[in-house]
């Protein structure tokens, strides 16, 4: 299993001959947040295209649209507590069904109502995501993302990336003020 640091990249399919189905893994824990408002965070894909542009709202995978892509990228389903350990969610990516003219999926979190409830990224730790071979159920690898934020309410935590035939990861880590309105039009969306 292999460790990345933010902004490093790593091949996917070469090195990992036959693989097609991976899953995103996204974890964490808010035991530095105190408030009595729920803590609930969204992990979601963009599908990108030439620009790193989504298309549309169907480009944008999240808890009320599971799929997208002819079915490439599947959300697991929302958990609104992130309670335990290990995933707290989960989207599966089939590289093999992924529309030739995606270039990229973009794996984002953003913090659900946070200006309300005054939430951010600061009271966030222990955030990863890891890649994992749907099949074997062996890790590939995993990004520990570390405690770079603060007043952040959304993070693009890393983007899949076609190179050729292939499929590499990037470990991005940048975050966004201003939650999910800032992600979607970061990608050329309206989040309404």
């Amino acid at each position: 299993m292999i460790s990345l640091a933010k902004g490093q990249r790593i091949d996917l399919t070469k090195t990992n001959p036959g693989l097609t189905k991976v899953i995103i893994g996204l974890g964490w824990d808010t035991n530095k947040y105190s408030g009595s408002q729920d803590f609930d965070l969204d992990a979601s894909a963009f599908l990108l295209y030439a620009g790193d542009k989504a298309r549309d709202i169907n480009d944008f995978i999240f808890y009320n649209n599971l799929q997208g892509g002819n079915g490439s990228v599947v959300h697991t389903g929302d958990n609104r507590t992130g309670e335990g350990d290990g995933d707290d969610e989960q989207i599966k990516i089939d590289f093999s069904k992924i529309p030739s003219d995606v270039t990229k999926v973009a794996i984002t979190v953003t913090i659900h109502d946070a200006m309300a409830r005054g939430q951010n990224f600061g009271q966030v730790t222990n955030a990863f995501c890891r890649v994992v071979d749907e099949q074997t159920g062996r890790e590939i690898m995993r990004y520990d993302l570390g405690e770079d934020f603060s007043i952040e309410t959304a993070v693009v935590i890393c983007e899949l990336y076609r190179n050729g035939n292939d499929w590499k990861f990037s470990a991005v880590g940048s975050g966004f003020s201003g939650g999910l309105q800032a992600l979607c039009a970061n990608y050329g969306l309206q989040a309404g």
